[in-house]
């Protein structure tokens, strides 16, 4: 009912840019926060930033003015700009949408559900 693509990922050298995207569709009454998170081998999954729908942005220790998170509603998209890259931000990067589906308000039980991509890899080379 409710799907989310992430693209963008790549393999860049350190200190370079890259730039991810997430699309949620289907059917869709709203989406409410919108979020990145990143596993590494070995490692738990992690939030990296969150943006809710009304633009308030809150950002991992770690990320440290590097990233960006944004979101184009009428898209309903968020992006994801990193810069400064590091081979410890080497990870499957996730998108992790809110939304209230258009199924559960015609059931008159509107609520928002967790929605995941499959992720997409970045890879940043030493």
């Amino acid at each position: 009912q409710v799907q989310v693509a992430e693209s963008g990922g790549d393999l860049v050298e350190t200190g370079g840019s890259l730039r991810l995207e997430c699309v949620a569709s289907g059917r869709i009454f709203k989406v409410t926060d919108m979020s990145w998170y990143r596993q590494a081998p070995g490692k738990q999954r992690e939030l990296v930033a969150t943006i809710s729908n009304a633009g308030q942005i809150n950002y991992a220790s770690f990320v440290k003015d590097r990233f960006t998170i944004s979101r184009d509603n009428a898209k309903r998209t968020v992006y994801l700009e990193m810069a400064s890259l590091k081979p410890d931000d080497t990870a499957i990067y996730y998108c992790n949408v809110e939304a209230i589906s258009l199924s559960s308000v015609l059931a008159d039980r509107p609520r928002p559900i967790e929605y995941w991509g499959q992720g997409t890899q970045v890879t940043v080379a030493s």
